[in-house]
């Protein structure tokens, strides 16, 4: 995808515990925090895992409940109306909407309501024949590395290219909610779309906004930030998520950062130049010299002054010839070899 700025993607994920209108506001939130993207999670239970599939650690810890994978998605599981439904709703109010599939018959469902990418979960790492088809698709594809080794990133940047992938964006992640500082190895990151020459970015699951801030910093095209309304909602992913207000100030913060980054060719600015004339020191006398002299480094000293050769320029007006008459703190102006 080609890109003028970062795309932030607000991952509300399945923080609309199943209800479409939750959906709708979560929706309305991100557009107003100022996301490019808010984006879900489409899939059905049956295909997606077999019924007695525990929940992760972090589930459990998150839910506070025991029941299995299949039970604690089941109820989490929008339609495909409801998707469609809440389309419409994000062009009506003008954010763009994406969703994750996580397997075929969802991604094709999606693909032909009309999406701007493919999203890739980390849970499909190394899920080859799957990778191979989304490839088939010939869309964007952003592709998240939770998991995995360089060595899975590249089999699996392969099996997309082997379907037909040729706009792939790489997103490091950690997959832990929420994911500790100490995990991050966010260095990793900009090593990975070196190493593949290929785009990147992060999808961030740590607390707070420094980790996506800092992965705008090294390079990040695309930053993916879980979003909620309330974080103390019931459901799997809510803790780890970021609320609205907080969620505004993290995509403030990465528009300054991208600002501050500017166009890395090391120049002074307009603002610094106009400065400079009365910062930068000058030759000035610091004796008086008559015209014709030989010029020695004891007759000139620097000094601020908005006149006259910078000091940059020393070593050639040592040694030079005084081409009229100066005094002290006169700026030294005319110098001939």
């Amino acid at each position: 995808m080609k890109m003028d700025r970062c795309l932030i993607i607000a991952e509300a994920g399945v923080n609309h515990n199943g209800d479409v209108e939750l959906a709708y506001r979560l929706c309305d939130a991100a557009k107003k925090a100022g996301a490019d993207v808010v984006k879900f999670q489409t899939w059905k239970t049956e295909a997606l895992l077999t019924a007695n599939v525990e929940q992760a650690d972090y589930q459990k810890g998150n839910t506070g409940t025991e029941e299995s994978q299949f039970d604690m998605l089941k109820k989490l599981e929008l339609s495909y109306e409801d998707f469609r439904k809440i389309k419409k709703y994000c062009e009506s109010i003008g954010i763009l909407f994406a969703s994750t599939a996580d397997e075929r018959e969802s991604l094709d469902f999606l693909l032909s309501i009309g999406i701007p990418f493919i999203k890739v979960g980390s849970g499909e790492i190394n899920n080859i024949p799957y990778l191979r088809y989304i490839g088939s698709k010939r869309k964007p594809v952003i592709l998240s590395t939770g998991m995995s080794s360089l060595g899975d990133v590249e089999r699996s940047v392969r099996a997309l290219k082997d379907g037909g992938a040729e706009d792939i964006t790489l997103l490091h992640c950690t997959t832990n909610y929420p994911a500790p500082l100490e995990s991050v190895n966010l260095r990793a990151m900009p090593v990975m779309g070196e190493a593949f020459g290929l785009p990147y970015g992060y999808s961030d699951h740590t607390v707070g906004t420094t980790v996506a801030v800092a992965a705008v910093a090294l390079g990040a095209c695309v930053i993916e930030k879980h979003f909620t309304l309330d974080r103390n909602m019931e459901g799997p992913d809510h803790k780890a998520s970021m609320e609205p207000d907080a969620f505004g100030m993290l995509v403030k913060d990465i528009r300054n950062t991208e600002l501050l980054l500017g166009d890395a060719v090391k120049k002074p600015t307009p603002q610094e130049k106009r400065i400079s004339s009365v910062v930068k020191k000058r030759i000035v006398a610091a004796t008086t010299i008559p015209r014709g002299t030989v010029i020695s480094e004891t007759m000139i000293t620097a000094k601020r002054n908005n006149r006259g050769t910078e000091v940059k320029y020393w070593d050639q007006v040592v040694g030079s010839t005084a081409i009229k008459s100066y005094r002290p703190d006169d700026p030294i102006e005319g110098i001939t070899d």
